[in-house]
């Protein structure tokens, strides 16, 4: 399936230093419903055209991975019906999408604990779209779901143990191949929507030299234009990682 809505690129984006990856904390959606007297829920269906059009954003000026913060461990705290209701969504969003991004050459995959809160049919929904796009380059859509930096680091350390490696061992490089994808390279571009300035426990060992922008826009109302801003302004960043400039 072709774009739903092909844009022009603005000029002002040099698409010679786009982003390899760009990761999102989608934020602000029970705040759009409330503005509107809706039930929070109806925040987070708004959220489903906002995550497709910046999908293809990030596809048309040749970002290579999109992580996205779909739900995390902490969410499991929200009300029961809220809960009961993503976990519906993305059932059903991976129901909805799966084949047009699969068509436009979207690989996608998911970040997060497969433990069991979460339900049989959800995982099943996972594991098709895993397995119906494995094959696809153009871009990857990485969705967090059920994720929390601080489990993914807590696994990888997990594993070390499993494996049995010495302590005086284990250095950054090991940790980094026991991360839920350690083929994605760390995001250059972190961008979280609707005025929070908050880590929020996301990607908290990739995003060690990650440039970091805030939006004011709440999530539903994110489209491709705000991408393609927050990668104009990354591209005004100067990266060190570190270092000083001779």
């Amino acid at each position: 399936m072709p774009d739903p809505r092909p844009t022009p690129l603005p000029a002002s984006l040099d698409l010679s230093s786009v982003p390899r990856h760009v990761a999102i904390v989608m934020d602000g959606s029970g705040r759009w419903a409330q503005r509107r007297g809706l039930p929070r829920t109806e925040g987070h269906g708004a959220g489903e055209e906002s995550l497709v059009d910046t999908t293809y954003g990030a596809l048309s000026c040749g970002v290579r991975a999109l992580t996205v913060f779909a739900f995390s461990t902490e969410n499991w705290r929200r009300p029961v019906d809220e809960v009961r209701y993503l976990m519906n969504f993305n059932r059903g969003l991976l129901e909805r999408r799966q084949h047009e991004l699969n068509a436009d050459g979207v690989r996608i995959v998911f970040s997060g604990r497969r433990d069991w809160r979460v339900p049989r049919g959800v995982l099943r929904r996972m594991d098709e779209a895993i397995e119906l796009t494995k094959n696809n380059k153009d871009l990857t859509l990485n969705i967090a779901f059920n994720y929390g930096g601080r489990a993914e680091i807590v696994d990888a350390v997990r594993e070390l143990v499993a494996d049995k490696v010495p302590a005086k061992k284990i250095d950054e490089k090991m940790i980094r191949a026991r991360m839920y994808h350690p083929e994605l390279p760390d995001p250059d571009l972190v961008v979280r929507t609707s005025g929070e300035y908050r880590i929020s426990n996301f990607l908290l060992w990739e995003m060690a030299y990650s440039e970091l922008i805030f939006t004011d826009v709440l999530w539903p109302d994110f489209r491709r234009e705000d991408l393609f801003r927050a990668i104009e302004q990354y591209q005004h960043r100067e990266r060190r990682f570190g270092g000083v400039e001779e």
